[in-house]
């Protein structure tokens, strides 16, 4: 019996090291979540947005790893593409082919993107011209104004919450990012890398943040220790009259090894409360 439990130990490691493998290798399944929103207009409802985040284009993903999940999202139809940040690990240089693909996301009203801490370890200023060259328009503590179907929609973003420790000009700021809003808008969505910017989202009066960063811990034990840090590790939560949607992230960091935390492109649709 000792005999036999000694062997186990051994096959079920590798067993769980090879599912974590397969689960970080494979293209993210898509996870469809629906958010009730007081007053939506009936122009709204069914409104799509479809996120992506923590990618990690690096060592180990690659263009290949990049082009299927943009065909996956471009299957979605969306109405807006969202990147929640987090999607290089390494300069334009060495990795601009490898994100090139990006340029071929088709939404309703466009691809917009917001910074992670990965964008400003990689050399955030370049990147920003990049990924506008391709097409995303990047969102830096400020909105746009969505017009769908006679209703209006604001999408905002800021940049990740340690920005400012990169470059005081990109302190997070969710209140800078809705100011201006005009007064008909009737829903107003935030994108910001980290889930502890919710509160500071909250008191500026949106009605839904997007998020990443989490990975939704990735795999043991880590999944254990991200409540330390961040307010929300994955899911939907809700912050006062403000809903969160924490992504588990679409690609992986560090080794390729997800267990207990299965990558996601995640579409989110607006329907009446």
């Amino acid at each position: 019996m000792s005999q036999l439990s000694a062997l186990s130990v051994p096959v079920l490691a590798i067993c769980a090291a090879l599912a974590g493998w397969v689960g970080a290798r494979r293209t993210a399944a898509v996870r469809k979540v629906d958010i009730p929103i007081a007053g939506l207009p009936a122009a709204l409802e069914g409104f799509t947005i479809v996120q992506i985040s923590d990618i990690h284009v690096g060592n180990s993903i690659g263009r290949r790893y990049v082009e299927s999940i943009v065909e996956r999202v471009n299957g979605l139809q969306a109405d807006v593409v969202a990147i929640t940040g987090d999607l290089v690990d390494g300069t334009v240089t060495a990795l601009g082919g490898d994100v090139a693909p990006l340029a071929r996301l088709r939404s309703g009203h466009g691809t917009f993107f917001v910074t992670g801490n990965h964008e400003y370890y990689s050399g955030v200023a370049p990147w920003l011209i990049e990924f506008q060259r391709l097409g995303l328009q990047v969102l830096l503590n400020r909105h746009v104004v969505i017009e769908h179907g006679g209703a209006r929609l604001v999408l905002a973003g800021v940049a990740d919450y340690s920005a400012h420790h990169f470059d005081p000009s990109h302190r997070s700021d969710p209140a800078a990012a809705i100011r201006g809003v005009p007064g008909d808008v009737a829903v107003k969505v935030l994108l910001a890398h980290q889930p502890r910017s919710a509160s500071a989202a909250a008191d500026a009066g949106f009605d839904l943040q997007l998020s990443g960063h989490t990975h939704g811990g990735q795999f043991l034990p880590w999944n254990w220790f991200v409540k330390f840090q961040q307010p929300y590790t994955a899911g939907l939560a809700r912050l006062r009259s403000m809903w969160v949607y924490t992504s588990r992230g679409t690609g992986y960091w560090g080794p390729p090894m997800r267990l207990g935390a299965p990558s996601e492109i995640t579409r989110i649709r607006l329907i009446r409360e």
